[in-house]
């Protein structure tokens, strides 16, 4: 099957038009309004541009994570193998396959509050308050000893965060 056929397949299965049968979405083709908009434009750059006020603490995100997150991530972020949170460390050189983790392989803390806010829970996503997402960063990065349990973490505390990864990705330049 050709890529356009792939695209093909995928328009109709989506509803997308190519003589699909049934009902298509009155919503098709309108441009989207300004509140739509807004509600998915919550980007948080690594330098922290973009933060919500709020804030919260590890010991706050305790309680959180162990009523909405622990199904999935386990007790203290341990889950296995794709959804671990915590550990890893010293994980990244060697033979062994990496364990990738907050801890271990995150750059900077402001994607883990853009993450948590974004996508988390999974199956209720877009759902918790911005002090709710602040404890559990600061819950996940007193997990992996980055910051300490009373530690608050707020639109001027978490950009500050030093990752122990920070100095491990390579920065991409387009051109070259």
């Amino acid at each position: 099957m050709s890529m356009h056929d792939r695209w093909l397949l995928a328009a109709a299965l989506l509803g997308l038009g190519c003589g699909v049968v049934g009902a298509q979405s009155p919503d098709l083709g309108r441009a989207a309004t300004p509140e739509e908009i807004a509600a998915w434009d919550i980007s948080i750059d690594p330098s922290g541009a973009g933060l919500p006020a709020g804030g919260g603490t590890a010991r706050q995100g305790e309680a959180i994570f162990a009523a909405k997150c622990a199904a999935c991530h386990g007790e203290k972020g341990a889950g296995k193998p794709n959804d671990q949170l915590v550990g890893g460390s010293g994980t990244l050189t060697g033979d062994k396959p990496p364990v990738k983790t907050v801890g271990s392989y995150w750059p900077y803390a402001t994607t883990l509050f853009d993450y948590i806010r974004r996508a988390m829970p999974l199956n209720e996503s877009k759902t918790l308050a911005n002090d709710e997402v602040y404890a559990l960063a600061a819950y996940l990065l007193q997990l992996n000893g980055i910051i300490g349990e009373s530690d608050t973490m707020d639109a001027q505390t978490l950009p500050k965060v030093r990752m122990p990864n920070r100095e491990g990705f390579v920065v991409f330049t387009r051109g070259r």
